[in-house]
C-alpha cells in the first residue's frame, strides 16, 4: 500500500454550521425525538444498535407496510447477508406516490422537467400518480407483471420517471441503462438480466441536434429474442424511425389508451426492485441487486438527514438514470415528499450559464454536481453565476469524481457565497448511497467530508487492519446497513 498522503490534510476549516440551521434540521428533530443529545452519541448508537436505529429511521421516514415486519434485521447468515424487515409486506411505490394521494402533498409538484430546447413540463404528485397508473396498465396489457425485468434506455425526460415508477407499481424489476451506451453495452446488460421489455425513445436532443437511440436499441436487440416488447417515446421527432411490427409500440398510442387507476402489486420488503449495473474495474458489468426496502430507504435517509432535504424543497442532481444517482434522486425525493428536477441536455448549452439558470428558474434548494463539471465551468469565470439569484440554494452535493481545492473553493465562494456547505458524498452502486458525506452539523475543510453517514460503521485501516488517521489506507465498513446489494 502507498502510505504517502495524496490529500492536503492540513487545510483550514472554511465552513462552520449555523446554529439556526442545526436547530431547524431534520437530523436535530430526529435526535430530540429519540432522546439523543449530541451528534457523536447518535452516530455511535446508529452503528452499535442496528435494530433500534433502522426501526427508528423507517418510522421517522414514515415507510409504510401492508403487513408489518416481524424483525428489523436477521443476521443468521452472517453480516454480509442481512435480511431486512423480515416478513414485512410492502411496495415502495406506496410510499413514493400512493400514500400522498390522501394528503395535501398530492397537489405539490413532484417532477419539474426542462428540455435542452427550453420546454418545461411539471407534474404534481396527483398527476404523476395518474400517469404511472396509465403506464402500469399498459404494461399489464402486454402481459408484464410481477418479476418482469424491464429495461430503461432513455434520456432524462418525464416519461422515464413515469416508466421507472410504473415498473415498480406492477412489481417488476427495473433495469436502468446509461443513455449514452452503444449496442454492445445495452445487449450485454439486458441479456445478463433476462430482460423481457425495453422502454426507449426515437432519439435524444444534444447540443441542439437529434441523436439516434431507437436505432441503437434495435441493434442491441438483434440477438435478444427474449425482449418481446419495446415501448418508444417520440422525443426527437425523427421523420423515419426503424420499426418492428408486433414488438414495437409508440408510447403515445399504447399508454394513452389506458385508465389512470391501477392497482399496486403487493410485494415483500426483500423482493427484488432493481438491478443496476456498476462498470466495476475488471471483467463484465456487475449487476447490483436491490430490494424494495433497500435502495429507496437508503436514498431517502441520506437525502433527508445529512443533506437535510425537507418536504416541499427542490432537488436537482445532474445525472443519468443509468448512474445510481438517477434512481437515488427519484426514490429519495418522492419518499420525502420533495420535488425532483430533471434536465435533458448538455449542462453548458446553449451557453455556459445553463446550470445556474436552471437553479434560479426552478428555485432549487439542493443542487447535485460532479467536481469534473465544475472544473469544466471554472475557466469561464464567475461572470456565468453573477446574473442569477441563487439565494434559495441551501447546499450543493457533489459526487462522481475527486475534488481539487481550487475548484472546490471557486464553487464555494461564487455559488454559495462562502456561507453554505458543499456536501461531498461518496459511496457506490452496491451501497445504495453514501458511506461518507458532509452534513449541517459538522464544520468543513475544502474537498473533505464531515465523516461517515449515520448507520455506516466506516473506518480506514492499514494492511494489518489497524485504524489509521491522516494517511492513506483501505476503507472498510464493519456492520451491515439497509441498502446493501
Amino acid at each position: 500500500m502507498n502510505n504517502q498522503a495524496t490529500f492536503p490534510f492540513d487545510q483550514d476549516i472554511v465552513w462552520q454550521p449555523e446554529p439556526k440551521w442545526i436547530e431547524e434540521s431534520n437530523l436535530k428533530r430526529f435526535m430530540e425525538q429519540e432522546g439523543i443529545s449530541d451528534y457523536e452519541a447518535l452516530y455511535r448508537r446508529s452503528i452499535t444498535d442496528l435494530e433500534w436505529f433502522w426501526d427508528a429511521i423507517l418510522r421517522d421516514l414514515d415507510i409504510q407496510f401492508y403487513h408489518p415486519y416481524e424483525k428489523v434485521v436477521d443476521l443468521q447468515d452472517g453480516p454480509q447477508f442481512p435480511r431486512w424487515c423480515v416478513g414485512g409486506q410492502m411496495n415502495i411505490i406506496h410510499n413514493c406516490l400512493d400514500k400522498w394521494q390522501t394528503t395535501a402533498t398530492r397537489d405539490r409538484i413532484a417532477l419539474r422537467w426542462e428540455g435542452e430546447e427550453g420546454t418545461v413540463r411539471t407534474f404534481t404528485y396527483a398527476e404523476l400518480q395518474q400517469e404511472v397508473g396509465r403506464c402500469a396498465n399498459a404494461l399489464r396489457h402486454l402481459g408484464l407483471g410481477k418479476g418482469a425485468r424491464i429495461g430503461l434506455y432513455m434520456p432524462m425526460i418525464p416519461e422515464l420517471a413515469i416508466a421507472f415508477l410504473a415498473i415498480v407499481k406492477i412489481g417488476g424489476i427495473i433495469l436502468p441503462l446509461f443513455s449514452g451506451y452503444g449496442p454492445d453495452a445495452i445487449r450485454q446488460r439486458l441479456a445478463d438480466a433476462g430482460a423481457q421489455a425495453l422502454f426507449t425513445t426515437d432519439g435524444a436532443i444534444r447540443r441542439g441536434k437529434p441523436v439516434q437511440m431507437k436505432k441503437v436499441a434495435d441493434e442491441a436487440l438483434q440477438h435478444l429474442p427474449g425482449v418481446k416488447h419495446v415501448i418508444v417515446v417520440n422525443r426527437a421527432e425523427f421523420s423515419h424511425v426503424p420499426w418492428t411490427d408486433g414488438r414495437d409500440h409508440w408510447w403515445h398510442e399504447l399508454v394513452a389508451a389506458h385508465s389512470t387507476e391501477a392497482e399496486t402489486e403487493k410485494t415483500l420488503a426483500e423482493d427484488i426492485l432493481m438491478v443496476i449495473y456498476t462498470s466495476g474495474t475488471t471483467g463484465k458489468p456487475k449487476g447490483a441487486v436491490h430490494t424494495h426496502c433497500g435502495f429507496p430507504v437508503k436514498s431517502a435517509m441520506d437525502m433527508y438527514y445529512p443533506m437535510d432535504l425537507k418536504p416541499g424543497e427542490t432537488l436537482y442532481w445532474m445525472t443519468d438514470m443509468g448512474w445510481m444517482m438517477g434512481p437515488w434522486e427519484v426514490f429519495g425525493a418522492l419518499l420525502i415528499g420533495a420535488t425532483m428536477v430533471f434536465y435533458d441536455g448538455a449542462p453548458d448549452f446553449p451557453s455556459v450559464d445553463r446550470v445556474w439558470a436552471i437553479v434560479q428558474n426552478h428555485r432549487i434548494t439542493h443542487l447535485g454536481i460532479s467536481p469534473s463539471l465544475i472544473r469544466a465551468l471554472k475557466p469561464h469565470g464567475e461572470e456565468q453565476i453573477k446574473p442569477y439569484d441563487l439565494s434559495h440554494l441551501r447546499a450543493i452535493g457533489s459526487t462522481g469524481s475527486p475534488w481539487d481545492p481550487e475548484s472546490w473553493r471557486w464553487l464555494f465562494e461564487n455559488a454559495l457565497g462562502g456561507k453554505k456547505p458543499i456536501l461531498n458524498y461518496s459511496g457506490g452502486t452496491e451501497i445504495s448511497g453514501g458511506i461518507v458525506c458532509g452534513n449541517f452539523f459538522k464544520p468543513l475543510k475544502p474537498c473533505a467530508f464531515s465523516g461517515p453517514v449515520i448507520g455506516m460503521d466506516a473506518d480506514v485501516v492499514d494492511e494489518s487492519g489497524n485504524p489509521v488517521r491522516n494517511q492513506v489506507g483501505e476503507l472498510v465498513i464493519r456492520r451491515p446497513w439497509i441498502g446493501m446489494t
